[in-house]
């Protein structure tokens, strides 16, 4: 029988398929975009691992239709899994649970999976996902590491670990780990993620931002995820360093227009317009330019950290769609316990401080903020909704609130020179500095 890329037996009705089963491997694994050339296959393959292949890339659209689109291949995956392999079979399981919402199901199976067949990186890399969707960092980092003695030649794996032990805080071992990635693989973009998100921990700006220019060629070739993703972070540096007008450059020709429509490149643009403007950047029309895309978000709620942020954008543009979606959130929330406790409060926040109701948007983001890693995004990601608070803080008029929240952030980044600043105008306005 044929093997993967990684070593691992696939079952196929025609062996010329194996070529598109480690395009999809390796480009999932490398974040190229090859991954997608395994749906020119998708209606000829009859093998059950290549329509579950095909029904991930559908659901990683990340949109209210994803499941429609992906119920095909999964229907035929479950009608061939009988000649299949058992690695084969426990991965249609897990991305079958995907497809019908029962995430608990498909984490439990990638966890068995890892155990099983440890050099399954795509089980693995599903298996994270799903784990960082939920905030649990911990369970990241137990996969990776489950899976080290038996895969620990591929530089991907080491690129996970690392994330892994940095969204758990511990930052050696995910510098370690990062390194060990690009010493096999200096190109390794997932490795590359990992370390900006140490040195942005760190308060090492000045390095982050040369460390990041040095590695940018090797993205010009990824998928539109980590190309804008990694230059999301770039961008953080120079917001960092107050080198507003790069971070608007970067912007304009990185950040926002590579995939418009594609929900995490939608996120990063909403982020970084609004880090922008809570450091004092006037960011012109961009926020009405990004709204056009934002407003058929309406209706998704398919990760509540991705609403939040959908919702924030259209607010800031001054769009009525914000309250249409911030409704649709509500009715959300009435069946889902972390929708209702964390994403729900979070919401109305947002709304209240893009409104300019600085002491409502306080109010209801000092119930959400405990408890906002239950949503997911990283550390990095989630601190944008801390930056709203401090802001809403400040301008709802609890300086004294707002500014030991600073000075607790700058001092662990003295180089910060947005904190130094912040800092400095919220110690003279209550007469300390």
């Amino acid at each position: 029988m044929p093997v993967d890329s990684l070593g691992n037996t696939v079952t196929l009705a025609d062996a010329a398929s194996l070529d598109h089963v480690d395009d999809f491997v390796q480009g999932l694994l490398r974040y190229e975009p090859r991954a997608v050339r395994l749906l020119d296959i998708a209606d000829q393959e009859s093998g059950a691992i290549v329509q579950a292949y095909a029904a991930a890339l559908q659901m990683f659209a990340e949109t209210p239709g994803a499941p429609a689109a992906a119920r095909p291949h999964v229907a035929r995956a479950q009608a061939a899994a009988a000649q299949a392999t058992p690695r084969e079979q426990r991965f249609v399981a897990a991305t079958a649970a995907w497809v019908a919402g029962d995430i608990d199901r498909a984490i439990a199976l990638h966890v068995e999976q890892a155990a099983e067949f440890p050099r399954d990186l795509v089980s693995l890399k599903l298996g994270q996902y799903h784990l960082f969707n939920r905030g649990d960092a911990p369970g990241m980092l137990r996969l990776a590491r489950a899976v080290l003695p038996a895969a620990g030649d591929v530089p991907q794996l080491h690129g996970m670990l690392a994330f892994g032990w940095e969204q758990c805080h511990y930052l050696r071992e995910a510098e370690a780990a990062a390194q060990q990635a690009l010493a096999g693989e200096p190109g390794e973009p997932w490795a590359h993620h990992a370390l900006a998100h140490v040195m942005l921990t760190e308060g090492r700006l000045a390095e982050g931002q040369q460390f990041m220019a040095e590695m940018a060629p090797h993205w010009a070739g990824l998928n539109s995820f980590m190309r804008t993703h990694n230059w999301w972070h770039a961008a953080l540096f120079a917001i960092e360093l107050e080198r507003f007008d790069d971070a608007l450059r970067l912007y304009d020709e990185q950040v926002w227009g590579v995939l418009p429509a594609y929900s995490q490149d939608q996120i990063n643009a909403v982020s970084l317009l609004a880090r922008l403007e809570l450091a004092g950047t006037d960011v012109g029309p961009r926020w009405q330019a990004l709204a056009t895309w934002l407003a058929p978000r309406v209706a998704d709620q398919v990760l509540a950290f991705l609403d939040l942020q959908y919702l924030y954008g259209l607010a800031r543009a001054g769009r009525p769609e914000a309250d249409a979606l911030l409704a649709n959130l509500q009715r959300h929330a009435a069946a889902d316990t972390t929708w209702r406790e964390v994403a729900l409060p979070a919401a109305h926040g947002l709304v209240a401080h893009a409104r300019g109701q600085h002491a409502d948007a306080a109010r209801a983001l000092a119930l959400a903020l405990p408890r906002l890693r239950e949503i997911g995004g990283s550390h990095a990601q989630r601190d944008l909704f801390q930056q709203i608070y401090i802001d809403a803080l400040a301008r709802g008029g609890q300086l004294a609130e707002a500014q030991n929240l600073v000075q607790q952030q700058a001092r662990l980044s003295p180089a910060s020179r947005r904190l130094e600043r912040q800092g400095h105008a919220l110690a003279a306005a209550l007469g300390i500095d």
